[in-house]
């Protein structure tokens, strides 16, 4: 997920070229049943995981028995569907951050959360901190990092240049291996946003956490749907901002 490229340090006095470790990122065709439907801009890897992450919070398929087939080619994702007649445009209420826009928020077209899963405070501190030691560049900010949280342990974990594209990966993998989505959290670096937030209702994962703040129009939507939303974690700024009652000993 990273390459050397050649680079000249600004900070040192010196004026010799050295090498830097760079985040790579690669541009994927997505075609379902023969159509084309969005091109997305990714780390190269664990494409597979992204697919069914992608296709199911887009609400193309409902679990992974409607995928037949994915074929993973350079720069290419084809995906079989059962249905071959399946719709294959994006299906969107909301969308901020990455890949677009829309012009209202309609959160009644939107799922609510349920489940009665409550998190302590030292789970979340002690995740953040598992999160950001797995790799020093995610801290440093070269790359974002979202996982999946059971019990105060990791069970699922991604890279990847976009954080919403990480959060899909780990909601493919929870897919695949019949991760019960109710009983875990989502754990993210970077700021949250009301498209991450649909991706966490979609899935019915009941709160999100990240290190950074999350965005007006995603504490609006999540208190409005059930999500609990944690913003910057690990710091001495560290709040809930929407449904205290599922962190113990903060929420009535």
């Amino acid at each position: 997920m990273f390459k050397k490229i050649p680079c000249i340090p600004i900070d040192d006095g010196s004026a010799g070229q050295t090498t830097r470790d760079a985040a790579e990122e690669t541009p994927i065709a997505i075609f379902v049943n023969g159509r084309h439907m969005t091109t997305a801009i990714l780390s190269p890897a664990r494409f597979e995981d992204f697919i069914t992450g992608y296709l199911y919070t887009e609400e193309i398929i409902r679990n992974v028995d409607e995928i037949e087939s994915i074929r993973i080619e350079e720069n290419r994702i084809s995906v079989l569907t059962r249905d071959i007649f399946k719709r294959v445009s994006t299906k969107k209420t909301i969308l901020s951050g990455c890949g677009g826009a829309v012009s209202y928020i309609d959160t009644e077209k939107l799922p609510s959360i349920n489940s009665d899963l409550v998190i302590s405070v030292p789970e979340i501190v002690g995740v953040i901190a598992a999160l950001l030691a797995a790799d020093a560049r995610i801290p440093a900010g070269r790359i974002e990092a979202v996982a999946l949280v059971a019990g105060g342990s990791i069970i699922a974990r991604s890279e990847d240049i976009d954080r919403h594209n990480a959060l899909d990966r780990v909601i493919g993998y929870g897919l695949q291996n019949s991760v019960d989505f109710p009983r875990v959290v989502a754990v993210s670096t970077g700021c949250i946003t009301s498209e991450m937030v649909r991706k966490c209702l979609i899935a019915n994962i009941p709160a999100i956490i990240s290190t950074g703040p999350p965005t007006t129009l995603a504490v609006e939507v999540a208190e409005e749907t059930g999500l609990c939303v944690v913003g910057s974690a690990g710091t001495p700024d560290m709040a809930v901002y929407a449904h205290a009652e599922r962190i113990a000993g903060i929420g009535a």
